[in-house]
């Protein structure tokens, strides 16, 4: 299909609205390529030397690429024992390229190859990015790859610095390792070449400050970060956050609150729990609870044991991993601008407000629908996932709700049950694992067969709410 200006229309209804020359809804290429991209890191880790036993269950291949894919990072075997170092850089390799997003990736390659990019893959690209704009999707993908890479480069780095010095482990196995952590801090992934995930960091902060700092970059979104390094700054200091755009000052104010009340909250629960924080002293518990906070957004390392934690504690951490991190982020969840936008209609209704107003900007009413869709849906299908799990294991209620908010969340987190869990229980994970990746509203754009404008209205009648 040729080049073609980008159309006046909002990016919503340019990603959703399907060609009536049969061109493929973007949402169907997104759900497809993520699930072709699952089948091929199935494949390549049920080869007999990928796995230290020389064989692989099939649905434990299958449950790995999911979560490798969906950059989750759960796991039903141990990732640092139970594969070989072909396994670990095939895991690697598929968290890659699902933080980066199939479709970006595919473009990306495309745009190398030819130079060129049409309007229908600058759709598609944008669904899988959300970008703001189709017209230069191209300088987007670009920087997208080029600050990946670059940031998972000098977390790198530093990690290489601090455990070389500190560790003692020979540098090759200390390199590979800071590679492997930078990669999946950045993407969100919860994967260790541990058992314990990082509860032997647990007394250091600078090791879990990093991992935090590399998580929480990644996990931003795209577009935030590069408004934030384009134009953060002007002459004379730091510009207002009042010049942000609505969906920085949303993603930057609703992540910073969900940290400090996240923070708060896990000190709270767990310092006086001597199976967690208790353990600590009063510093390294201080980060412990922040690391808390960090990883429930969506990365899933712990540096405690989760199944020891308070049952207030796996609350507050069900509430972060549902909201998970910004948009167009290696994070998951409904999204921290999903949640900070029903936050704002609710203020606004409180209030008595028609409009809903965001930094000075009007909120459009689709866009607030998009939100309410995206939440409703999550809820849906966590709560779809828990029964779910509930017919095929006997674990309580918390535990299983826990397991299916972290899978659809794709954060990873684990009260240490996934791997004793039957195999239809880890077929549901693998849904829920998949359904959380490409998004609520993907998937049902996806299964959508097109969006037909309507050309008469009904008469309005109110109806009682509440």
């Amino acid at each position: 299909m040729p080049d073609s200006p980008a159309s006046p229309a909002s990016p919503g209804s340019a990603a959703r609205r399907t060609p009536r020359g049969g061109a493929p809804h973007p949402g169907r290429v997104i759900a497809g390529g993520f699930a072709a991209a699952i089948a091929v890191g199935t494949l390549l880790l049920a080869l007999p030397f990928a796995h230290t036993d020389g064989s692989v269950d099939a649905v434990v291949a299958l449950f790995t690429a999911t979560s490798a894919v969906s950059v989750t990072g759960l796991s039903i075997v141990d990732t640092g024992t139970a594969w070989t170092a072909y396994g670990h850089v095939v895991i690697m390799l598929l968290v890659q390229l699902g933080g980066l997003g199939i479709t970006t990736a595919a473009t990306l390659i495309a745009l190398l190859l030819s130079r060129r990019l049409g309007l229908r893959a600058r759709l598609v690209a944008q669904a899988e990015s959300r970008s703001l704009s189709a017209g230069d999707i191209r300088t987007v993908i670009r920087s997208v790859f080029v600050f990946s890479l670059a940031s998972e480069a000098v977390v790198a780095v530093l990690l290489f610095g601090k455990w070389a010095l500190l560790d003692g482990d020979p540098l090759l196995r200390t390199a590979w390792r800071s590679v492997f952590y930078a990669v999946m801090s950045f993407n969100n992934a919860g994967f260790s070449l541990a058992s314990d995930s990082l509860v032997q960091y647990a007394d250091d902060p600078g090791t879990l400050l990093i991992l935090c700092a590399a998580t929480l970059l990644g996990g931003l979104g795209f577009p935030v970060v590069f408004e934030l390094a384009r134009g953060g700054f002007r002459r004379g200091g730091w510009r207002h956050p009042r010049s942000w755009s609505v969906l920085t000052r949303v993603t930057v104010t609703v992540t910073l609150t969900l940290l400090a009340v996240g923070t708060a909250l896990m000190a709270l629960f767990e310092v006086p729990n001597p199976r967690t924080l208790g353990a600590l002293d009063p510093v390294d518990a201080v980060v412990g609870a922040f690391t808390l906070a960090v990883m429930a957004g969506s990365a899933g390392f712990n540096a405690i044991d989760i199944g020891a934690m308070t049952p207030e504690g796996m609350l507050v951490t069900d509430v972060l991993m549902f909201i998970g991190g910004g948009s167009a982020s290696t994070a998951g969840g409904i999204k921290v601008t999903t949640f900070g936008l029903l936050a704002a209609v609710l203020w606004a209704e409180l209030r008595g407000n028609e409009d809903v107003e965001i930094g000075r900007r009007r909120v459009p009413a689709a866009t607030q629908r998009q939100a309410l869709a995206v939440a409703l849906l999550g809820i849906g299908i966590v709560i779809v996932g828990t029964l779910a799990l509930h017919t095929t294991t006997e674990q309580p209620t918390d535990i299983v709700l826990f397991e299916a908010v972290s899978a659809f969340g794709t954060v990873g987190l684990s009260t240490g049950v996934t791997a004793d869990l039957p195999t239809a229980a880890h077929v549901v994970i693998v849904v829920l694992m998949y359904i959380g990746r490409i998004g609520p509203l993907t998937l049902a754009s996806a299964l959508a067969l097109r969006e037909r404008a309507k050309l008469h209205q009904l008469p309005e009648e109110r109806m009682i709410v509440g």
